[in-house]
């Protein structure tokens, strides 16, 4: 199987040509297809295994195909992960994989002065990558609304659980809108991950 036949559009094609990107792995050539008909879904594969791009590449795709230039643009879809060294390789993920589709991403997390993070989110963005503490921060601050969100991604679920971060993504969960795609991404199952994607 190649990416070609992921039925991906041109755009994003080039982009992974460039990227040298090839053959999809497992978790790629199996949730692709499933996230890009929109349906919700719960991925199980290990850390660098290729889970970003079993998710940007659909998320850029229907982001791609809706996309308007008004410059006031709403996030229309949120990543949340636990960590800000891998909220920001994320983010340089749909930098790369997007680069022809004309969306714009930003990276919120915390440990840094929020200013240089406020500006971007005041200039408009279609996909959002955070960390929990420092998006719900932004949140109470006015920031970031979700009411526009069409697709979340909860990236390393299992993690999320294990620092601790259960109660933020519960208060995240509320505030999204109840139609929106929904994927989950996990090393492992616990049940407690079952429960919250339940």
């Amino acid at each position: 199987m190649t990416f070609n036949s992921l039925n991906l559009i041109d755009p994003i094609l080039r982009s992974l040509k460039e990227e040298g990107y090839t053959t999809p792995t497992e978790i790629q050539e199996q949730a692709i297809p499933i996230a890009l008909q929109g349906k919700d879904l719960l991925g199980c594969a290990q850390t660098g295994t290729g889970k970003t791009a079993a998710f940007a590449l659909p998320i850029l795709q229907h982001l791609a195909a809706n996309s308007s230039n008004d410059p006031n643009r709403k996030i229309r879809s949120l990543i949340v992960t636990p960590t800000r060294e891998l909220a920001i390789q994320i983010d340089e993920s749909f930098q790369n994989y997007g680069r022809y589709t004309g969306l714009t991403t930003a990276v919120v997390y915390g440990g840094v002065n929020q200013k240089r993070q406020v500006k971007q989110l005041k200039r408009g963005v279609d996909i959002l990558t955070a960390t929990p503490g420092r998006l719900l921060d932004l949140m109470n601050q006015g920031f970031i609304s979700l009411a526009h969100i069409e697709i979340f991604v909860l990236d390393e679920a299992d993690r999320m659980l294990d620092m601790g971060f259960i109660h933020d993504v519960k208060k995240m969960l509320r505030a999204l809108p109840n139609k929106r795609q929904t994927l989950f991404f996990s090393a492992t199952m616990p049940k407690e991950i079952i429960q919250l994607s339940n």
